[in-house]
């Protein structure tokens, strides 16, 4: 990534950052998914240069307000047209001109963290335990005080951005509904070269070296 754009977020007494969050973010996946250059795959990148998932009463939103989008030309940046996107926000974003990303620079890589809730997690111990007692013979209850050890916890303290899927959207108007974009910071030695979604964050991989890495400066 060679070029970036900042957009500073701008909230207001009465309008709350985290809610300016979620409709700069949701402007921001569509002009994505609108120059895509293959399915679910940007040659774009975002960054969250004020990214931090410390408890403090310095930050009202814990991806701070700034938004920094990322290429590899100037020129894909030019053509997203991003101002046209945010046209209706005006009054609550500035938008920089593009610039050269700084030389020294570290890498880390943003990626979307799937954080199952209660509902999710009580179904998934439910059948696990069925499986159990039926391979053993045990009564389910037992099955289930045996699970509640590895029973993962709902509460997580990653950022999140409400957001509605433009992929959904496409495929199932009807069904289409809001969820919660979980956004999870990986610290990277070096440049790594990957795909970034309509997200705009790098595909998720289990080997960290896959991961498509952006400049931190």
């Amino acid at each position: 990534m060679k070029y970036y754009l900042d957009i500073t977020l701008l909230p207001e007494a009465d309008i709350t950052l985290g809610f300016i969050w979620q409709k700069v973010y949701q402007q921001v996946h569509i002009a994505l998914v609108d120059n895509k250059v293959a399915e679910n795959e940007s040659v774009i990148a975002v960054s969250f240069p004020r990214y931090s998932t410390e408890k403090s009463g310095e930050h009202e939103f814990p991806l701070g307000n700034q938004l920094r989008l990322l290429a590899n030309d100037e020129a894909q940046l030019t053509k997203l047209k991003i101002a046209k996107w945010l046209n209706r926000l005006e009054d609550y974003v500035h938008i920089k001109s593009v610039k050269p990303v700084p030389e020294n620079v570290t890498y880390a890589a943003f990626v979307r963290q799937h954080v199952k809730g209660e509902a999710r997690i009580e179904k998934d111990m439910l059948s696990k335990a069925q499986r159990w007692a039926e391979k053993s013979g045990q009564p389910l209850d037992t099955c289930l005080a045996g699970l509640e050890k590895t029973k993962p916890k709902a509460v997580n303290s990653l950022p999140f951005i409400w957001l509605e899927s433009q992929e959904t959207k496409q495929r199932d108007a009807a069904n289409s509904r809001k969820f919660p974009l979980f956004i999870k910071k990986v610290e990277i030695g070096k440049k790594q070269i990957g795909v970034f979604n309509c997200y705009g964050l790098s595909v998720n991989h289990s080997n960290k070296e896959k991961l498509a890495s952006i400049p931190q400066f």
